[in-house]
């Protein structure tokens, strides 16, 4: 009988991305960006400098809606510093909107005043300088941050990422058996507050940015703690 091959992914070699970008990049703020560089693949994640990051929008599609909020927390898994905590509420270039207030609960009476994302655009990059993101499902972050940069620059940002729904999803996004689709089982929610409960981590007033940046590093640790090595490479993590 023949084996089947594993087949894995390739590890991503985010350090080469960064010096190639860091010479196509035209605005020297991104630039600089790039130039700080990122940590090697097999660096142990108990190594690395992150940074949690939480986006909140006025919807779900990057080219039609706009960011509304920032939240960031650095991190490394023996400390989060609160204390050196960000967080924006933004201008957004779209309309607020009925269902995008029921979730993250920023008024118009709160944006009429607040700054534009590029006000905020060189801090937000400075801070991610060096940093390995820390993000749960990372398709907002990367997606309105890259428009946003767009709209603002003219160009686009790539960084690498530790997705924690990723990390949930190759735990309870397997493929469903016979026997759980005959007895009609359904696979469990990834969200991060579900995330967070199956861990024992405590519950949090979701959809603010900075309690989810904050609650995204806390299921990290624990994610690592429980299911990883300290000395997990990096590049086993990230995407």
């Amino acid at each position: 009988m023949r084996l089947k091959k594993t087949v894995t992914a390739p590890i991503l070699d985010w350090s080469a991305r960064f010096e190639v970008l860091s010479g196509q990049a035209k605005n020297a703020q991104l630039r600089r960006f790039y130039q700080g560089g990122v940590v090697s693949a097999m660096t142990p994640v108990e190594r690395v400098q992150l940074l949690a990051m939480d986006i909140e929008t006025t919807g779900l599609d990057a080219q039609a809606h706009s960011i509304v909020s920032i939240g960031l927390i650095p991190l490394t898994l023996e400390r989060i510093h609160c204390n050196q905590s960000m967080y924006w509420v933004l201008k957004p270039s779209s309309e607020l909107v009925e269902k995008s207030v029921t979730f993250h609960h920023i008024t118009h009476a709160e944006i009429s005043n607040a700054p534009r994302f590029s006000e905020v655009r060189d801090a937000l990059l400075e801070a991610m300088t060096g940093k390995v993101m820390v993000v749960h499902y990372r398709n907002i972050e990367r997606g309105f941050l890259d428009q946003a940069l767009r709209e603002s620059l003219g160009e686009g940002i790539e960084f690498p990422v530790i997705d924690t729904m990723q990390l949930e999803a190759r735990v309870y996004r397997k493929k469903l058996s016979w026997l759980d689709r005959l007895l009609r089982r359904k696979q469990a929610s990834i969200r991060l507050a579900d995330s967070r409960e199956r861990l024992n981590l405590p519950a949090y007033h979701a959809h603010h940015a900075l309690i989810d940046a904050l609650g995204t590093a806390e299921l990290l640790q624990a994610q690592i703690a429980n299911r990883y090595s300290r000395a997990t490479p990096i590049g086993e993590l990230w995407s």
